[in-house]
């Protein structure tokens, strides 16, 4: 169900389904099942080139997602999207279902609307929401309609699956504004969103704001000061900080020299990369990576 894409620096998974269904961009499957399909590909730091959540009935592990480690709970959602890097430290039975849908289902002309909520954006880079009874009872019920519906093949069954995906992901938006600070109400954060989605797709090419004004169709100027109004953080900032996860990634989980990092991250320089990477987190590539894989392992 899951196929290994090469990567110059970290594997990236893409989804792929069952040629009985002739659907790639979508599925639903009990979390045991998958486990047991894909258990090497859990155990090797990795990126899912998908939208991810998982519900947990039962079960327990520990897994880390871009240098945060989670404890897997019980009565819990865990939730990635597309580019973050992931690994589990030991693969555990678990009770659980898991929905992964592509980038090209959120396109689809009657989901459009999806990309708009709290759980698909994610800004407070979050990765799970306990849940209350309450939440578990609704949540299991849906999740349980959706998974037969998903293993049938009858009328307008995509129809079904859609709307069901509809409810699903309001729902979890609502409990993500409750759990997490983040103002969400703000009048305007459409070009924030629009920004942040430029630099994820351009990070490694382009590094000045005026290239991300130039895509934006406005001046450099007018971006930055309603980046910094709709933020808080300058927009060359936000360029800063993708750069600095993206080399943190790479220094973590592969064995690229920091001169080939800074190739792969678009620095001509290596010596300039040392330095940009210095001025910003305060340690060289060599001395984080050296920190990090102690704290990792």
């Amino acid at each position: 169900m899951v196929a290994q894409e090469k990567d110059v620096a970290i594997p990236t998974y893409s989804l792929q389904q069952s040629s009985s269904f002739g659907n790639t961009v979508f599925e639903i499957v009990e979390s045991n099942n998958e486990i047991r399909r894909h258990r090497s590909n859990f155990l090797v730091p990795h990126r899912k080139g998908y939208y991810f959540l998982c519900l947990v009935r039962k079960g327990t592990s520990r897994h880390w997602v871009d240098f945060v480690p989670y404890t897997l709970q019980s009565n819990t959602i865990y939730f990635s999207v597309p580019q973050q890097v992931q690994v589990k430290e030991k693969v555990e039975p678990m009770d659980g279902i898991i929905l992964s849908f592509t980038e090209e289902y959120i396109q689809m002309e009657e989901n459009r609307s999806l990309r708009q909520l709290p759980i698909i954006q994610n800004p407070d880079n979050a990765h799970e929401m306990k849940l209350t009874p309450e939440n578990l009872q609704f949540l299991d019920d849906l999740f349980g309609k959706m998974l037969v519906e998903f293993n049938t093949e009858r009328n307008w069954r995509n129809n079904m699956l859609h709307s069901y995906v509809n409810v699903l992901l309001i729902y979890l938006s609502r409990l993500y504004t409750e759990q997490f600070q983040a103002d969400h109400s703000s009048p305007d954060r459409s070009l924030l969103k629009r920004f942040w989605s430029s630099i994820d797709s351009h990070f490694d090419t382009l590094h000045q704001v005026a290239d991300y004004a130039n895509l934006l169709n406005l001046t450099p100027g007018h971006l930055n000061d309603r980046i910094k109004q709709q933020s808080g953080k300058t927009a060359i900032e936000h360029i800063h900080e993708r750069l600095v996860l993206e080399a943190k990634r790479r220094l973590l989980h592969t064995d690229l020299s920091a001169k080939e990092i800074a190739w792969q991250l678009g620095f001509e320089d290596g010596a300039y990369f040392h330095r940009f990477f210095k001025r910003l987190t305060g340690e060289t590539p060599t001395t984080f990576r050296t920190t990090i894989r102690e704290m990792y392992h």
